[in-house]
C-alpha cells in the first residue's frame, strides 16, 4: 500500500509513487472476484467499527462535532461498504445482457452480442469537508469505487488533516492484511497535488464533493485535459421546501419544529440543508419558527474558511432590499480559532426573491434560512421554475385532499422533479437513507452528473463503463459473459426469435 501524510504537501515523488501504484494495481483489481472483493470491503467495514472509539477521539478534537454525530458517521461508512460488498455478491451490478445470434433478425443477421461493465480505472475522490467519515477518505465515493474495481487515490480535505491520516493509515493496514493489491489505495495532500493528480492520464474518473466554484474549477480540468475523464461533483444545492396553505394550518407545531432542526442541523452544514422555506402568506408558521429559531444555540462551524464563507454570504443576503431579518444570529468564539455562531432567519416575499434570484437563490453553507411568502400557485411554480438543480425539493401536503388540491399538488410536483434529483414529502432532506434506492444527485450546480447518484448502490455505476464482445470464441470470453455461466450471475439473454415484432409495434 501507498500511504502519504496529510500533515504534509505531498511531493512530486510521493505523487508519482501513487499513481504508479494505482495503475500497477489496477489489472489485478479488476480480475478480483466479485465475492473476493466484497470481502476485502466487509474487512474495511470491519475495521472502521473497531477503531470506532480511536478514530472518533481524533475527529472530535480536530472538527468539534459530537461524539454521537461521529460515532454515526463511522456506523454509516460501515454500512455503506457492506452494502457495497452484498450488490458484488449478487451481481446486478455488472449488467450481463446476452443476445444470441440471429440469422432471421427483423433488421437483418444478428451477430453473438455480449455486453457487461468493467472498471473504469483508477479513481482520485476529493474528500468532503463536512462528513469526516462518510464522504471522506473511506467514504462513500472510495467504498463504490473500490466496489467497482477501480484503485483509488484520495485527496484529502485539509479540514481535518489528522482524521484522513487515521483513516488512512488504519484502511492502508487493513487491505494489505487482507492481500489487496499494492497501490489499490493511497493517500495524497495538498491543492497542487490534487491538481496534478487530476490532470494526470492515468486518472480515469474523479470524484468530488464540495464548494461550486472548487468543483467547477475541477470539472473544467477534468473536461479540459487531452484525454477528457469522468467528474462527478456534488457542488451546491438550496434544497427549497414548500408548504401547502392545508400543511400549514393543519401541522404548525410540527412543521415549524422539523423545519428548524434541519436547517440547523449540523450547524447548516449538511448538502441537503433546506435553505428556503415557501410558505403561504400570513401564516402563523413564521412567528413559530422564528421562536424556535431564536432557542438553538451557537455551535461551531468547521473551518475557518467555511467561517469567512458564511459571514460574507449572510452580509450579502441581509443588503437586499426586502429581505428582513427575523432572527439577528450572533457570532462567538470558539475552541481554537474556528467561531461558533447561532443560527440567522430571514424573510421575504415572492417579488423580492425573483428581483435578487442570482443572490437570494445561492447556497448559503452555515446555520441560516430564508422564509419566502407566496400568493399562491403561481408563485411557487414561479420560484422552483427560477431555481438551478437542487439535491432536493422537499412539499408538506394538507392531510385530507379533494380533486382540485390534488391536481394542483400534482403540477407542483411535476416541476420540482425538473429541478431535483430526490423529491421528499411531508419531511425533511435532512438524512440521506443509504439504501439502493437512493439518488442523492440532481441538475447542475447540485451536481455534475446528474444520471449518476453519490448514495446508494447505484454510486458503482459511476466508475464502470460497458465492453460488448462480437462473435468473440468462446475461450476468448471474460467468465461473466461464458454460456456456462461459472460466476453464477444474473443475466439478461434474447434468444433467437424473440424480437421478430420489433419496429412493427402498434402504438
Amino acid at each position: 500500500m501507498t500511504l502519504l501524510d496529510e500533515r504534509a504537501e505531498t511531493t512530486d515523488r510521493e505523487l508519482e509513487r501513487a499513481l504508479d501504484g494505482a495503475a500497477a494495481a489496477a489489472p489485478e483489481w479488476e480480475d478480483r472476484a466479485p465475492r473476493e472483493r466484497g470481502k476485502v470491503l466487509v474487512a474495511l467495514a470491519d475495521a472502521l467499527s473497531a477503531h470506532t472509539d480511536s478514530l472518533v477521539a481524533v475527529a472530535g478534537a480536530e472538527t468539534g462535532l459530537p461524539e454521537a454525530r461521529l460515532r454515526g458517521e463511522i456506523a454509516r461508512t460501515g454500512v455503506q461498504l457492506r452494502m457495497f460488498a452484498e450488490e458484488l455478491l449478487a451481481g446486478r451490478f455488472l449488467d450481463v445482457v446476452i443476445d444470441s445470434p440471429d440469422p432471421d433478425f427483423v433488421l437483418g443477421p444478428r451477430p453473438d452480442l455480449r455486453r457487461y461493465l468493467v472498471p473504469i480505472g483508477p479513481v482520485l475522490v476529493f474528500a468532503a469537508s463536512n462528513f469526516p467519515f462518510a464522504f471522506s477518505v473511506a467514504g462513500t465515493d472510495t467504498a463504490s469505487a473500490l466496489a467497482a474495481g477501480c484503485p483509488v487515490i484520495v485527496k484529502a480535505h485539509p479540514g481535518h488533516p489528522r482524521t484522513s491520516a487515521a483513516t488512512a493509515e488504519l484502511v492502508a493496514q487493513t487491505l494489505n492484511e487482507v492481500g489487496a493489491p499494492a497501490g489499490v489505495f493511497a493517500m495524497i495532500t495538498g491543492v497542487d497535488a490534487g491538481v496534478r493528480a487530476l490532470q494526470d492520464p492515468r486518472i480515469a474518473a474523479a470524484a468530488f464533493t464540495g464548494s461550486v466554484p472548487g468543483g467547477r474549477a475541477l470539472f473544467d480540468i477534468a473536461a479540459g485535459r487531452k484525454n477528457p475523464i469522468p467528474f462527478y461533483g456534488e457542488l451546491g444545492s438550496i434544497n427549497p421546501a414548500v408548504i401547502t396553505e392545508g400543511a400549514a394550518a393543519d401541522r404548525i407545531e410540527e412543521i415549524a419544529t422539523g423545519f428548524v432542526g434541519s436547517f440547523t442541523l449540523g450547524a447548516g452544514q449538511f448538502c441537503t440543508k433546506p435553505g428556503l422555506l415557501l410558505v403561504p402568506q400570513g401564516s402563523a408558521l413564521v412567528e413559530r419558527i422564528a421562536e424556535l429559531t431564536a432557542e438553538v444555540p451557537a455551535a461551531r462551524l468547521l473551518t475557518t474558511k467555511i467561517a469567512d464563507g458564511f459571514r460574507s454570504r449572510i452580509d450579502a443576503v441581509r443588503r437586499v432590499d426586502g429581505v428582513d431579518v427575523l432572527v439577528d444570529g450572533g457570532e462567538e468564539p470558539g475552541e481554537g480559532a474556528v467561531p461558533s455562531f447561532s443560527p440567522t432567519l430571514l424573510r421575504t416575499d415572492t417579488s423580492v426573491l425573483l428581483a435578487n434570484a442570482q443572490t437570494l437563490l445561492e447556497e448559503t453553507f452555515g446555520p441560516t434560512a430564508v422564509i419566502v411568502e407566496y400568493t399562491g400557485a403561481a408563485d411557487v411554480h414561479e420560484i422552483l421554475s427560477r431555481l438551478e438543480g437542487s439535491l432536493t425539493v422537499t412539499v408538506h401536503t394538507p392531510t385530507d385532499l379533494d380533486a382540485a388540491a390534488r391536481d394542483e399538488l400534482r403540477a407542483l410536483v411535476r416541476v420540482a422533479a425538473r429541478r431535483a434529483g430526490r423529491l421528499v414529502f411531508n419531511g425533511w432532506p435532512t438524512g440521506v437513507a443509504v439504501t439502493p434506492a437512493q439518488n442523492h444527485s440532481g441538475p447542475y450546480p447540485a451536481t455534475t452528473a446528474v444520471a449518476h447518484t453519490s448514495v446508494g448502490t447505484a454510486a458503482m455505476n459511476r466508475f464502470l463503463r460497458p465492453v460488448a464482445y462480437q462473435d468473440a470464441p468462446a475461450d476468448l470470453l471474460p467468465e461473466q459473459l461464458r454460456d456456462t455461466n461459472p460466476m453464477s450471475l444474473p443475466r439478461t439473454t434474447n434468444q433467437a426469435g424473440q424480437s421478430q415484432s420489433w419496429g412493427r409495434a402498434a402504438f
